[in-house]
């Protein structure tokens, strides 16, 4: 992450900087409370985000991104290419290789198809609505896996979830609140079962410690023997998770 001090006007949303041949859009996000500029690349794919303070001005932040194209250039090298959601597409889902098949002429929406030499997963009717359908798919399923994983544990801590919310959050892969309420990345049902089962232990835990606490960590091993096996997958496949879609 990039940092360099900054006062003056505010700047529009969208800048853009040539780099190689090519030019790359960075949005520009203003904070009332930012001292200094802070440029991010997202691993899944999204648009660069340089946060400067309320008194930045736009050839302020030109500047700063001229000075440091080259670190631009290599953090977005790095990053791993987009995979969308199309006719033969591999996807994973729990930890296994699959390819996507557009079905026109069937019926249904989104199926698994299993029994023959690959693992399909067969997407019905119009092209234009199959990436929909297969996001959609897949949020399903995590919450089908989730919702009995987190019933469980939850019966062995004597103590309840208020809600179960599945989204797409871009920094965390689950959350829990004070209040109860539990959210979970639906790409969670792309990595193997036992990674799914691991986070929900780690939200499930935070309902008796809500911190990190060496307690804490003790209660969530209790609830998920594969907790070291789990955080180390995450930390070498988990960012490669939002290339997907």
């Amino acid at each position: 992450m990039l940092r360099a001090k900054t006062h003056q006007k505010s700047a529009k949303s969208i800048v853009k900087i040539a780099l190689d041949e090519a030019s790359v859009e960075v949005r520009l996000r203003t904070h009332p409370r930012a001292r200094r500029f802070t440029l991010r690349v997202p691993s899944n794919g999204e648009t660069p985000v340089l946060t400067m303070p309320g008194g930045g001005s736009e050839a302020e932040a030109i500047t700063f991104l001229e000075r440091h194209r080259s670190w631009l250039r290599s953090r977005l090298a790095e990053r791993p290419d987009r995979i969308p959601f199309e006719d033969g597409a591999a996807i994973p889902i729990r930890g296994q290789t699959h390819y996507i098949e557009h079905c026109p002429g069937r019926r249904g929406t989104v199926w698994l198809d299993e029994h023959a030499g690959d693992r399909l997963l067969c997407v019905a009717g119009n092209e234009e609505y199959l990436a929909r359908r297969v996001t959609d798919w897949l949020r399903a399923e995590a919450r089908r896996d989730l919702e009995p994983e987190v019933l469980s544990l939850c019966e062995i801590l004597h103590t309840r979830a208020k809600s179960i919310r599945i989204g797409d959050p871009k920094t965390r892969w689950g959350s829990c609140s004070s209040t109860g309420r539990l959210s979970f990345s639906w790409r969670l049902i792309m990595a193997p079962p036992y990674v799914l089962r691991y986070l929900a232990a780690h939200e499930v835990a935070h309902f008796k410690e809500m911190n990190h606490s060496p307690r804490f960590w003790k209660l969530t091993r209790e609830l998920s023997p594969d907790t070291d096996r789990a955080e180390a997958w995450l930390k070498t496949h988990g960012r490669g998770l939002h290339r997907y879609g």
